[in-house]
């Protein structure tokens, strides 16, 4: 089959397209002729080696290896053991997510245990439906259900979502971006006032996905615009996610998607819960959102579309940074 390979770490003129052997199914596995892979930050992190990621924290990886954990496809061929997709099923998923951070995405065949697959909904087409599983089911896991038991390994703090009604403001920064477009969805769909932040050339997007009120941080910061904020999604993150616990209410919430730096002790001051989650692959969950997006309730926005052997083109757009949704590689 082709796909693309890492035999060394680096920018994207590492990515490779080239042949290599088609995976088996182990037990309770299923072969997936992939169809369209979304892309998603951890597959820049790994083509890089992960600089910078403490050792403690840093997977073991294996060269060469083909990145990529999103993706829609057929099912080719399924293990003995598993009862819950035939041949010729169209399937989505995210694939062993957290854990390799590396599943083969990126390749004409893919293995994937079954129970990370969702049936794809005939009315979504693979493009959408590959570009929905990472940043959907972060989105879901955060503002929804967590799905999961498992603790982060940056925090001892459980995380727990809070529950949306139309007593509830939500605001989300980088709203713009994969997970952002996704969570102000959910947010709206569970009934509560939204507030978007990000650039604005969003407006409209946003806007139009269902934004209540809109922020463009070029012109100001919505930390000194906002307060009685109930939860804030930061799906930005990063050291400079402590400014929102102004805007928050005492009792409020501040979810960083990517790991942020806090004081306890700040976080006490402002009556703030600060937590975040890992996400985790979860077919059921994804099933759901599957539907919300065959319902119309939910949109899947698509940044931009490349082949497969255009991997490199599709990873220095992602490094241009300000997309609106989710970059698709598609298979022929």
């Amino acid at each position: 089959m082709k796909a693309i390979r890492l035999h060394a770490f680096g920018g994207p003129r590492a990515l490779r397209y080239e042949e290599a052997p088609v995976p088996v199914p182990a037990p309770g596995e299923v072969l997936v002729r992939v169809r369209a892979a979304g892309l998603n930050p951890p597959d820049w992190y790994v083509r890089e080696g992960m600089p910078g990621v403490p050792d403690a924290f840093k997977p073991s990886f294996d060269l060469p290896l083909i990145p990529g954990t999103d993706v829609s496809g057929v099912v080719a061929a399924v293990a003995d053991d598993v009862r819950t997709f035939a041949p010729g099923d169209e399937v989505m998923g995210l694939l062993r997510f957290p854990d390799p951070m590396q599943s083969g995405a990126y390749a004409e065949y893919v293995t994937a245990p079954a129970g990370d697959l969702a049936l794809k909904p005939a009315g979504v087409d693979h493009v959408h439906a590959a570009a929905l599983p990472m940043s959907g089911l972060t989105a879901w896991q955060y503002l929804i259900d967590v799905g999961h038991d498992r603790p982060s390994p940056f925090q001892e703090a459980r995380h727990r979502p809070v529950r949306l009604d139309d007593t509830t403001t939500v605001l989300v920064n980088g709203a713009g971006g994969g997970v952002g477009h996704l969570a102000l969805q959910l947010a709206a769909w569970k009934g509560a006032r939204t507030i978007a932040v990000a650039s604005g050339a969003h407006e409209r997007f946003l806007r139009e996905l269902g934004a209540d009120a809109y922020i463009d941080y070029t012109r100001e910061r919505p930390e000194d615009v906002v307060r009685d904020v109930d939860v804030v999604l930061d799906a930005v993150g990063g050291p400079t996610s402590r400014r929102f616990l102004p805007a928050l209410k005492r009792g409020g919430s501040l979810f960083p998607v990517y790991v942020g730096e806090f004081d306890e002790e700040e976080n006490a001051r402002f009556g703030v819960t600060v937590t975040g989650t890992q996400v985790r692959a979860n077919g059921a969950q994804l099933a759901e959102l599957a539907a919300l997006v065959d319902a119309g309730t939910v949109r899947v926005a698509v940044d931009s579309v490349h082949p497969l052997a255009q991997a490199r083109a599709a990873h220095e757009r992602a490094a241009e940074g300000h997309l609106q949704g989710k970059i698709v590689l598609t298979v022929d």
